[in-house]
């Protein structure tokens, strides 16, 4: 087959994926290509600028029993072949596990489930591959740095196995799988729903009180940061360009919001600190969806970073309460949630069980964080410029969540800017 037969397909293939940062694209061309099998085929596209990952399967005949039901995934007929997303057949995904881990020998192969930006397969429920979809040139965050924590010593992670890179960029990695692990939102929104149908108020005499796993957490993600510093260096920190990115931001998303003054002093007072503590290398995408729970602790996820920034800004020094900003806003989330799945009737009566609950983690992940050994040396010396830092990352999460869910949930959107409400008040 010639990729020239496939290359009209693509558009609106692309346009279908929850991978594609857009629309419908104006325009799609072919970077790269090659035959990794007699039935699988790598390509490279750009669309509107940007290069996305695409591993195209071919099968002659009527469609196989894999692809019912996964129709957006289907590309459509080249060559007298149905093209499809090759990852959706069991036999392709082993082949591309081969290349990349020639001494692995499995026989069951599953999806992890959707993603938003990768596509995850999981083998013998022992190894997981992570094949990169949008592909930025040179090292992807993930790899990079979980490989550093694992070299460090930080045991919180899944360590790769194995990497497809091609000229200095990232395109796949193939890590174990941590079987038996919960993640932290799944085991959040339990705690909220049992706590939402409990007749008392109090998060603490509640059968499913997370505060426990939240100051665990707490202490895992300090000993992260400490290991990020010691694996990948400090640098001075640069609170003008922090507070000049916050502003930016601010006026893309926000402009005219009627708190735009009151946010913008909030990151004028990051920018005067004195002592604001290390710039390191942070997750920078920290939230309970990215930590697992499994029976020998909490494992952190997933280093990329916010898909919707630049990955040079991504792969920037940052402070560590960027990462704790996250973490805290993942818990409003988590309470905003949990109401949604009760009835209108009942959510009035319920709001200071979900406001205590969210007040009690946020207490036990900052203790479980700010008591860990070596983390004092990365932040402001001065509680108070603490307290001013966080307010200000987590002020500046809000609002990226803003301009994210008017992207993709609109319906969502009264919850960052309710956060945003309590922060800075029009």
């Amino acid at each position: 087959m010639k990729i020239e037969q496939l290359t009209p397909l693509l558009p609106a293939y692309l346009a279908r994926q929850r991978w594609f940062a857009g629309s419908k694209p104006s325009s799609v061309g072919v970077v790269d290509h090659a035959q990794l099998s007699d039935r699988l085929h790598w390509v490279l596209a750009e669309a509107d600028g940007a290069r996305y990952q695409l591993l195209i399967g071919m099968v002659a005949g009527l469609p196989p029993e894999f692809l019912h039901g996964h129709d957006p995934e289907v590309l459509g007929v080249a060559d007298s072949e149905i093209a499809f997303d090759g990852l959706l057949d069991p036999d392709l995904a082993k082949v591309l596990l081969s290349r990349l881990a020639p001494d692995e020998v499995v026989s069951r192969v599953r999806p992890m489930g959707a993603e938003q930006s990768n596509t995850s397969l999981v083998f013998d429920d022992r190894l997981v591959l992570k094949v990169f979809r949008r592909i930025h040139q040179g090292l992807n965050p993930d790899v990079e740095v979980t490989r550093a924590l694992a070299d460090a010593g930080f045991e919180h992670v899944a360590a790769p196995v194995a990497t497809w890179e091609e000229n200095g960029t990232h395109l796949a990695v193939v890590q174990p799988y941590l079987a038996g692990g919960t993640d932290g939102w799944a085991l959040a929104l339990t705690s909220l729903r049992d706590l939402y149908a409990n007749d008392g108020d109090d998060p603490a005499d509640c059968g499913g009180d997370f505060a426990a796993e939240a100051r665990r957490l707490g202490n895992v993600t300090a000993k992260m940061h400490v290991a990020l510093a010691d694996a990948l260096g400090t640098g001075a920190p640069d609170t003008g360009e922090w507070a000049g990115l916050m502003e930016r931001q601010l006026e893309r998303i926000a402009a005219q919001s009627t708190w735009n003054a009151s946010a913008r002093a909030v990151f004028e007072h990051l920018r005067d600190m004195a002592n604001p503590g290390a710039a390191i290398r942070v997750h920078g995408d920290f939230h309970l969806g990215q930590a697992l729970r499994t029976d020998t602790g909490w494992f952190v996820l997933d280093f990329e970073g916010e898909p919707a920034r630049p990955l040079d800004e991504r792969r920037e020094r940052s402070s560590p309460l960027k990462d704790v900003a996250g973490m805290l806003r993942s818990f409003h989330y988590a309470t905003a949630v949990a109401l949604r799945d009760r009835e209108d009737f009942e959510r009035e009566a319920i709001v200071p069980k979900a406001q205590a609950w969210e007040q009690r983690n946020r207490a036990a992940f900052l203790d479980g964080f700010l008591s860990t050994n070596g983390i004092a040396g990365l932040l402001p010396a001065d509680p108070a410029d603490i307290d001013g830092a966080l307010t200000a990352w987590e002020l500046d999460k809000a609002i990226y969540e803003v301009g994210y869910e008017r992207d993709h949930r609109p319906e969502w959107v009264d919850i960052p800017e309710a956060a945003i409400a309590r922060m800075v008040p029009g």
